[in-house]
């Protein structure tokens, strides 16, 4: 049995209806939970499968190079799989996304995109091989 069950990631922002409106309409994700309350709100999105990538600093700006041509992202950045690259990357920009970088194949064959979230997290979107 594993021994974590889910992971959530939970964001905090000022502008909570800017940044729900773009996880909702830009990434195309329903809500799973709404909790409105004297004590502020909250909007949580399930994403399918999570994983947690660790990398060190080398492989971060290695990735970095190979999606945008330079070191750019946090110490955390989301990388989101996507049926249709193209249609994210349009839906994304479309509802408030910045485009940091057009998409690239990377040399183990996805397709990568990346854009930023208005609220300044680094997001790949990617396409994987064969799909």
């Amino acid at each position: 049995m594993q021994p974590i069950l889910e992971m959530r990631i939970a964001i905090t922002t000022e502008d909570y209806d800017r940044l729900a409106d773009f996880y909702r309409n830009a990434l195309g994700l329903d809500p799973a939970a709404e909790w409105p309350s004297e004590n502020g709100r909250a909007i949580v999105f399930e994403l399918g499968r999570a994983t947690v990538e660790v990398f060190d600093p080398p492989q971060a700006e290695y990735v970095d190079a190979l999606e945008v041509g330079e070191r750019v992202s946090g110490p955390i950045r989301f990388a989101l799989q996507v049926p249709e690259l193209q249609a994210a990357l349009e839906r994304a920009l479309a509802h408030g996304a910045m485009l940091v970088h057009e998409p690239v194949v990377t040399p183990w064959g996805d397709i990568n995109a990346r854009i930023q979230s208005p609220d300044g997290m680094q997001i790949t979107l990617f396409q994987s091989v064969g799909e």
